[in-house]
């Protein structure tokens, strides 16, 4: 079968689209204007992702101890230096193409391009308890960071028992009279200088192997949670506020059609982090890995951007033979 050529098809408005501006998304974004590709990178909301509300990172290579937003603006700002066109709009759908892909933004916009990265992130998995959705924003929070503030000296809840809620614990015993830290395990996830941090802290209570059953408000917004143990005795804990940290689902709901996904909705990728459709590749919270990390979402985004770029040189190669 004969190359197709130039006259055969129109350009495609973009060599790659990035969807999602977090560490994945804004690291891409870099490596594909370095690759002297013609970007987008589409975000709908502020720059950074989730990792612009967390108040402290102290694993970053370069970084012993930076806050979020800061790393994330260093990001942004990096990829700004190149040039990188960005526009703030959503993204509500990926119509796969054999020569080139759309995306379909909410203004109504479509735009296509050789390659499409997709680098959404997640969204806090939730407790599913009745009480908690219904309190989202009235005690219920998902950010220590954002909501903190609002809790000094009063009594709050932390349930998880990974790094994330170990951190945002030791965080809160600096704001509030006393936190609660509720793990449905017997033994935590967290790094082990995390549990050090927790063990010296004379504010944070403890309590393994127990679940969050309903959470309770009244007009104020929440005043308790009711627990059970592991072996079934129900109990009710006074506190004005529960800060939920038990991970994050990854933000499929973009991902066509055809792309290979596990049971869990994250993305299954080669080691170049291209998807099952040639040409869309994952980034990110939303590829399936060992773990994930900031420094690993950045190595994800110039990998993908990386491989990306090669696709855009074969497809415009094969076009002009």
């Amino acid at each position: 079968m004969r190359a197709m050529k130039d006259k055969d098809y129109a350009r495609p408005d973009y060599d790659i689209v990035i969807i999602g501006g977090g560490p994945a998304g804004l690291s891409a974004g870099i490596y594909a204007m370095r690759a002297a590709m013609k970007t987008v990178l589409i975000e709908k909301g502020a720059p950074g992702g989730q990792m612009a509300i967390n108040k402290g990172v102290e694993n970053y290579p370069g970084f012993i101890d930076i806050n979020g937003f800061d790393l994330s603006d260093k990001f942004f700002q990096h990829a700004k230096a190149y040039g990188i066109e960005i526009l703030q709009e959503e993204a509500i759908a990926i119509e796969p193409g054999a020569n080139f892909h759309s995306v379909r933004l909410a203004n109504g916009t479509t735009l296509s391009s050789y390659t499409v990265i997709l680098s959404p992130g997640g969204v806090p998995r939730t407790l599913g308890v009745p009480g908690e959705i219904e309190n989202l924003g009235r005690g219920v929070s998902y950010c220590a960071t954002c909501d903190g503030f609002f809790f000094g000296g009063k009594p709050v809840a932390v349930v998880g028992g990974g790094d994330t809620a170990l951190e945002e614990a030791v965080y809160l015993a600096k704001i509030t009279s006393e936190v609660h830290l509720i793990h449905r395990r017997e033994e935590f996830r967290a790094g082990r200088i995390l549990q050090e941090r927790l063990a010296i802290e004379p504010k944070i209570k403890v309590r393994m192997n127990t679940v969050v059953t309903n959470i309770i408000a009244n007009d104020n917004g929440v005043s308790s949670i009711l627990l059970r143990d592991g072996k079934g005795v129900e109990s009710e804990l006074h506190v004005e506020g529960i800060f939920i940290f038990i991970g994050f689902e990854p933000n499929h709901k973009l991902v066509p059609a055809g792309v290979a996904m596990n049971r869990q909705g994250y993305v299954l990728t080669d080691e170049k982090c291209e998807s099952s459709i040639p040409g869309i590749f994952a980034a990110g919270d939303l590829r399936q890995k060992y773990t994930n990390q900031i420094v690993i979402a950045a190595s994800d985004g110039c990998i993908a951007a990386l491989a990306a770029a090669r696709f855009v040189e074969m497809k415009k190669a094969g076009f002009k033979s």
